[in-house]
């Protein structure tokens, strides 16, 4: 049973109510009305047409109880669009918070495993064999959408999973030898390396708000590895190694991988198995199963069964993480993504620094904030 209520008229459907019939309309917005004798078409101002709540009978007369609604509840173009950020900016969040809570644990479970386990190319390959078997297991479950790629994806991500493959048994290398702080300072002259590339290799010019950042980075590493009480050479080498390889990771995957239409989590899942692939022959020729076995055995017996968990938890959070940052890199601009990873670092030293209780003298300390806080006037150059 149906009726319309318009700003020009009223109208009944014939077929449902007898014309003799008294109709009463009951409402908070309109008075009660009587069309039986009122022959002339009732005239309303309505803002909101009306629907029929429900129809009752009482002393065999019609009642109709009418109520009013928004025929249009879509919120203005202005509110949905700021409805928007606001979920984005949250989702951005919690990606970066995610991200770095799970880089800090990976650190902190990668330095029990070295300590105890001095194998970093072993480690190295067990991280990248881990997140590979994650990924498959998710693909072949349906948890996550398998990437649609073919031969030329592979050639094209090939040079960045060489570069991929070095920063990462670098940086492993590094923080076998010297403290995980340590490591991370040195790290955080990345953007020294990638002016010096980007600018003699690919005659890539920058303001000068940029090259100036330099001075600061650095300088601030310089005195943080003059100053380390714990100072190593394979370790600040390791560390060193790592930046550059980073940056030509970035440079080729720049390159290679324009146009693809991959998602975040999947491209760092192909990256990890195409580095795999290439990692394992060269750690077992530098390391070598005969050593691994002997470690392993006296790593357990020293440490006990907690070791296994050690090693299967730096394996899990260092891929959880790097997949994390490269979904958040599908959401946000590098310049902001530059500015987060800044934030890790910083999240990174001072949690290692508490938990290993790391020496650090005030000239150290005072070091690390000059090269982080070029770090960030790099990014904001770079913008």
């Amino acid at each position: 049973m149906s009726f319309t209520l318009k700003q020009s008229a009223l109208t009944v459907s014939n077929s449902v109510f007898d014309k003799r019939s008294s109709i009463t309309c009951r409402s908070l917005f309109l008075p009660c009305l009587n069309l039986q004798n009122n022959p002339k078409r009732t005239l309303l101002s309505l803002s909101k047409p009306l629907y029929i709540s429900s129809f009752q009978s009482f002393n065999e007369k019609s009642v109709i109880l009418c109520k009013a609604y928004e025929a249009d509840k879509s919120p203005s173009p202005a509110a949905a669009e700021a409805k928007s950020e606001a979920a984005k900016s949250v989702k951005i969040g919690i990606y970066f918070a995610t991200w770095w809570a799970l880089n800090v644990v990976f650190n902190i479970y990668n330095k029990k495993v070295l300590n105890a386990y001095p194998y970093p190319w072993l480690t190295s390959t067990l991280s990248l064999a881990c997140g590979s078997l994650m990924m498959l297991v998710s693909w072949a479950t349906k948890i996550a959408e398998p990437p649609k790629i073919n031969l030329e994806f592979w050639k094209a991500l090939f040079p960045v999973a060489v570069a991929h493959t070095i920063g990462h048994v670098a940086a492993t290398v590094s923080m076998s030898k010297v403290a995980v702080s340590f490591t991370h300072i040195i790290k955080s002259g990345e953007p020294a390396f990638s002016v010096i590339v980007s600018r003699f290799l690919l005659g890539e010019r920058f303001p000068p708000a940029v090259y100036l950042s330099l001075v600061p980075i650095i300088g601030g590493c310089g005195l943080a590895a003059l100053t380390e009480p714990n100072f190593n050479m394979t370790g600040f080498m390791g560390a060193m190694i790592s930046n550059l390889a980073f940056v030509f990771r970035n440079i080729f995957s720049k390159k290679g991988m324009k146009g693809k239409s991959v998602s975040g989590m999947n491209y760092y899942a192909c990256l990890s198995m195409l580095s795999l692939l290439i990692l394992t022959p060269f750690a077992i020729a530098v390391e070598g199963a005969h050593m691994w076995a002997a470690g392993w055995k006296e790593a357990v017996s020293e440490i006990g069964p907690q070791f296994i968990w050690w090693v299967a938890a730096q394996s899990i959070f260092y891929h959880l993480y790097n997949q994390v940052s490269y979904m958040s890199l599908d959401e946000i601009s590098p310049l902001t993504f530059s500015v987060g990873n800044t934030m890790k670092r910083i999240s990174v030293i001072v949690s290692s620094i508490i938990i290993f209780r790391t020496p650090v003298q005030p000239i150290n300390a005072l070091g690390a904030a000059i090269a982080i806080l070029g770090t960030f006037l790099y990014s904001q150059a770079k913008a």
